[in-house]
């Protein structure tokens, strides 16, 4: 048995969560789909997947294997279309992800222009608030706002963006003014954004070291929009990255405070899976988003003061 032909089998599947799934993707028959597994298993000495009738999971094994086998079978794939001819040609699908909020208002617009570039490429977006794997999740392109720990992932970083506390100036001269030191903060009414105060925990610096202070907050909610338009409404102060509210900072609807204890910039990465062969998809789109995104990060940058 062909051993990329196991892999191609083991990875559909994977990815169809059932032999008849991937029996119907590959056009083959269930036995067959069955014995290639057999076959593989048997071939490696290990069980890569634990099925019963109802389930199919993949083994800690299995998992690693999958990862492997991914990027061997997008290598070879590349490497074929590469000898074809079609090195620069982008066509077919790509996917890419990001999280619902960055993903609205910055990657899906430069996507939507890549599309438009670019008529052979089918762009498939995922706008998720979760951690992502690239490689398990079948996804060519994706966006990270953190630092980035040591991995086997391609980075290009096109931006970055700052922690902030907003209020309206409605809120504020309310309150006979905003809060002077961190600790001030516990005398306000605060609208916790569960992605920047989890636990309702706000994090800062103070000569240059970091710090947190614990807040009881009046709102919660797991949504930016949602915690911006109720500091809009005037009902807190409440924590977000700055891309978040751009608009309602330069529209004077919504003030920074508290600005000289944020922690630093988190920088924003479009990255993709590591490979010795990169598909033109991803080098087409990684070339055509790097410059717009930057441009749409520097845009959105909260005004000076």
């Amino acid at each position: 048995m062909d051993r990329f032909r196991e892999m191609a089998v083991f990875v559909g599947v994977v990815d169809s969560g059932s032999f008849s799934g991937a029996a119907a993707q590959l056009r083959m028959s269930p036995p067959a789909v069955t014995r290639i597994i057999n076959a593989l298993e048997t071939r490696l000495g290990v069980r890569l997947l634990n099925r019963t009738t109802r389930s199919l999971r993949l083994t800690e094994t299995g998992s690693g294997f999958l990862e492997r086998a991914r990027e061997i079978l997008a290598e070879v794939d590349a490497a074929e279309r590469a000898a074809g001819g079609e090195t620069a040609v982008p066509r077919g699908r790509l996917t890419i992800t990001a999280s619902a909020t960055f993903g609205r208002i910055a990657l899906f617009p430069v996507a939507r222009a890549f599309a438009q570039q670019e008529p052979e490429v089918v762009v498939s977006a995922l706008l998720l608030d979760r951690v992502v794997n690239l490689v398990e999740e079948g996804i060519d392109v994706g966006v990270r706002i953190s630092h980035l720990p040591d991995s086997g992932l391609i980075a290009r970083k096109v931006g970055e963006v700052r922690r902030v506390l907003l209020a309206s100036p409605a809120y504020l001269a309310a309150q006979g003014g905003g809060p002077v030191t961190p600790r001030d903060l516990g005398d306000h009414d605060i609208i916790a954004f569960a992605g920047q105060m989890p636990q309702g925990d706000w994090r800062y610096q103070s000569d240059g070291k970091p710090q947190s202070v614990a807040l009881r907050p009046r709102l919660e909610v797991n949504d930016a929009a949602a915690a911006i338009a109720a500091a809009e409404a005037g009902e807190g102060i409440a924590g977000a990255l700055s891309y978040m509210a751009a608009d309602s900072l330069r529209a004077g609807k919504l003030v920074t405070v508290l600005d000289e204890f944020a922690l630093p910039p988190v920088p924003v990465h479009l990255i993709h899976a590591e490979g010795r062969l990169v598909t033109p998809n991803v080098r087409a789109f990684m070339d055509f988003a790097t410059p717009r995104l930057e441009q749409v990060l520097s845009a959105l940058a909260p005004p000076a003061g």
